[in-house]
């Protein structure tokens, strides 16, 4: 059974937070009360009713492909920036034909009744609490990449879902796209040999420069924005766009990218758990004097049982060689070599051994097969009807938000990573898990339930 702190006492202590952000006090008295009762499963029939928690760029997205889909109705939206939350909250009532509940704290979402699921699109330093309090309300979670900020949130989020048996769906929609698929089980089948090596890299963006600290704008809640990661001083690169690149909210290109390229390698080599991982990098392009504090360069390398995967994030050009763009994976074989990026697959064999049927076809951005989203949402809303397990469900996916966490651990200790996948820790250095990748300190008065995960 689980073991969780107890309810009330989050409940309270983070309805203080509540009022000090502007809510009133009745509707901070329904925060504080006990846990509430389960919801039933949707029927075969049922129209499905989505609350959208954070709707910036990607949460807008998923609002309007949730929207697109037979049977379902957004009826509530959460954005801590006025603007935005505007803007969803219209965008809502132009589609639908009325106006969505729209709020400030998510968390009024979750007491909804008519809710049946959310969908949860905030920085990563705001996923785990929405998605754990979200299983506690009984709804099942659609949930932007990667699943966390750290290595500790993820387990307790593949606790919660397990222990309240709800049904997650984790945005990596890759995972829905046909040649995607063909790709990682062209490598599973051994038609390509033994693979040894394989690669996956991203370019990313060089620097952000050093921005003047000012107040924040009157339609953002500041103080919530940050939640329960350091309140630092406010200045434009951080809010709306480019929080990635600073580790106190986001888990720069491993998390943005790495948990799509290196999830597409772990799925071919039907594997969960480095052994070990060794990162080095730094601000190498940017300059130590820029604002962002992750990497705009990184090798990370990881050893598994018998093979080793590298993982590359650089600032310009493109990728690997036979890649266009600035991302990919790609597998090492004894009978040829497989990249897979979002133009499609390629194969170069040596000699004439067969790759993938549709090798070397034009897959790309002018395709539809490319942007699958509404097939990564129409998979969420089946298994919520049937309550199976959906492709991209929460427990997978924290070993791929693993693997990428543990490039910044590596990188953030200095050292090394030598890693117990089954327990969840570092081995033989416990002072590495203080590092911010593993666990991070909440801020007060935000605290994080705890669940067990590996039972």
């Amino acid at each position: 059974m689980a073991e969780r702190m107890n309810r009330r006492e989050f409940l309270e202590t983070s309805g203080k937070a509540a009022l000090g952000v502007g809510l009133g006090v009745a509707v901070a008295s329904a925060m504080a009360s006990p846990a509430r009762a389960q919801t039933a499963a949707v029927g075969a029939n049922d129209k499905i009713r989505i609350g959208c928690i954070g709707i910036g760029g990607m949460g807008l997205r998923d609002m309007n492909e949730f929207m697109n889909q037979s049977g379902v109705e957004v009826v509530a939206v959460s954005e801590v920036d006025s603007n935005l939350l505007n803007r969803a909250s219209d965008a809502v009532e132009k589609k639908q034909g009325r106006k969505p509940k729209a709020v400030k704290d998510f968390r009024e979402i979750l007491d909804m009744k008519d809710v049946d699921a959310v969908s949860i699109a905030t920085p990563d330093h705001w996923h785990s609490l929405p998605f754990i309090l979200a299983c506690e309300a009984g709804k099942d979670v659609f949930c932007e990449k990667p699943i966390s900020h750290d290595i500790y949130e993820g387990q307790i989020m593949v606790g919660a879902a397990k222990y309240h048996k709800r049904v997650s769906q984790i945005n990596t929609w890759q995972r829905s796209v046909g040649f995607f698929q063909q790709a990682i089980e062209f490598v599973k089948t051994g038609q390509m040999g033994k693979v040894h090596v394989c690669r996956a890299w991203v370019k990313g963006g060089g620097g952000l420069g050093h921005n003047p600290i000012k107040n924040p704008p009157a339609n953002l809640d500041w103080d919530f924005w940050c939640g329960p990661a350091p309140k630092n001083p406010y200045h434009d690169k951080i809010h709306p766009g480019a929080w990635r690149a600073y580790y106190d909210y986001g888990c720069g290109m491993s998390g943005d990218w790495g948990v799509h390229m290196i999830d597409i390698v772990l799925l071919g080599m039907q594997a969960t758990s480095p052994l070990e991982v060794s990162s080095v990098g730094g601000k190498l392009v940017s300059g130590e004097s820029d604002d962002r504090t992750t990497p705009d360069t990184m090798m990370a390398v990881y050893q598994f049982p018998d093979w080793v995967m590298n993982w590359e994030v650089h600032v310009g050009g493109e990728g690997l060689d036979g890649s266009k763009v600035g991302h990919g994976a790609e597998f090492i074989g004894e009978k040829g070599k497989l990249i897979v990026d979002r133009e499609g697959i390629k194969w170069f064999p040596y000699g004439d051994n067969p790759g993938p049927q549709d090798a070397g076809k034009d897959q790309g951005k002018d395709q539809g097969s490319r942007w699958a989203n509404a097939d990564h949402i129409a998979d969420f809303l089946t298994n919520m009807k049937t309550r199976g397990k959906c492709r991209s469900d929460i427990e997978s996916m924290y070993y791929t938000t693993t693997a990428c966490h543990l490039s910044n651990l590596s990188y953030q200790a200095g050292r090394s990573i030598k890693w117990d996948g089954a327990k969840g820790v570092v081995i033989g250095d416990k002072k590495a898990m203080d590092f911010q990748s593993y666990k991070r300190d909440y801020r007060k008065p935000w605290k994080l339930p705890y669940y067990k995960w590996n039972v």
